[in-house]
């Protein structure tokens, strides 16, 4: 079996992007029709929510004009083109590989739908192999990130010497209902913004990057609910279970525990939480349990402050930044993240 390690990690951002503070007289302006008190509280989950900044691939008058679930699929296939083309190309630039070594595709998105998927169209775009595999990932939300990860890996385990990219574009914006006044819709407009990442990995003897120990999927039973979509004539709309971080709490040790024993590891022995920022409350629930070994989840708050939740693109903006840091050889780093079915992807790393 030949071991996998991470190459490096690019981000790229849409262009348009607004500080909360801008955002709130548009949701003020939106909820005029509403019951006040519903309007304040509203107004309240927006300031509380921990989000300083989102990048979006629309304007925010674009987003709170309504448009038809087609006009807006139509700007997300747009964009999510040119945004996975140019974290692509930085990503390959940032290692100095030829975009025709890569072996194998993957790309990730839950927010609009396109056939064929983004990685046909990257094909073209950087003339990558004809006999490249290619993986879309589709339906996995924000978990989706480290399901990338771990098909990558799989993949590169069997075979060494190989080469690998996960691209992951979301834009939760191009999803934004403006006839839903459910808290879901509420909560998720509060927390969400676009973003793009590519993250490399190879089979390869001489790459020096954190290698994977092990890496390993959760399933939730019974709990389809808690978290996706609903398809509907104006587009996806949001469903989120206000019990999503107690459901966490509830089967953090069963998620964690097994796994990291599994690799011949304990929680004491990892070192960084590379941990996808759902939103405050699930933040606050895994430090409370994290931080009781005396580790912090930092970074993780960084990126939900400077970006917002990016769905599966998220946890990869929080890794790139373990990745520049300079780490000491034998460190461990815990990847988590959370999405729809219900379940928790979990990946561990080694500097």
């Amino acid at each position: 079996m030949a071991t996998v390690q991470l190459a490096g990690v690019s981000k790229q951002l849409p262009k348009y992007y607004r500080d909360t503070s801008d955002i709130i007289p548009f949701v003020d302006q939106w909820l005029s029709g509403q019951d006040d008190r519903f309007r304040r509280k509203v107004i309240k989950i927006f300031e509380g929510a921990g989000v300083d900044r989102r990048y979006g691939i629309m304007d925010i008058e674009e987003v709170f004009t309504a448009t038809s679930f087609e006009e807006k699929n139509d700007i997300y296939s747009r964009e999510v083109k040119i945004l996975g083309e140019q974290v692509l190309k930085k990503a390959l630039s940032n290692v100095a590989w030829e975009p025709r070594s890569l072996d194998f595709i993957i790309t990730v998105s839950c927010t609009g739908i396109m056939i064929p998927s983004l990685d046909a169209y990257l094909v073209n775009a950087l003339g990558l192999r004809q006999d490249i595999v290619r993986l879309p990932v589709t339906e996995m939300g924000c978990a989706a990130g480290v399901s990338g990860l771990i098909y990558a890996t799989n993949f590169l385990r069997s075979n060494p010497g190989k080469r690998a990219a996960v691209i992951a574009v979301e834009s939760p914006t191009a999803t934004f209902q403006l006839d839903d006044f459910s808290m879901a819709n509420m909560v998720s407009a509060a927390i969400f913004g676009d973003g793009a990442a590519c993250l490399l990995l190879s089979s390869e003897a001489n790459n020096n990057g954190p290698k994977i120990l092990g890496e390993e999927m959760y399933h939730f039973t019974d709990a389809t609910h808690l978290m996706g979509f609903d398809l509907t004539n104006t587009g996806l709309k949001m469903i989120l279970d206000p019990a999503v971080p107690e459901v966490i709490a509830e089967h953090f040790p069963k998620i964690v525990h097994p796994f990291l024993k599994k690799y011949n590891s304990k929680l004491e022995n990892v070192n960084h939480l590379i941990f996808h920022p759902g939103g405050k409350k699930i933040i606050s629930t895994v430090e409370e349990l994290f931080g009781k070994l005396g580790k912090n989840i930092d970074d993780t708050k960084e990126v939900l402050k400077n970006y917002g939740n990016m769905s599966s693109v998220t946890v990869l903006y929080v890794l790139q930044r373990f990745l520049e840091k300079e780490l000491p050889t034998g460190e461990q780093g815990l990847i988590l993240s959370f999405g729809p079915g219900f379940s928790a992807q979990r990946a561990l790393l080694e500097w």
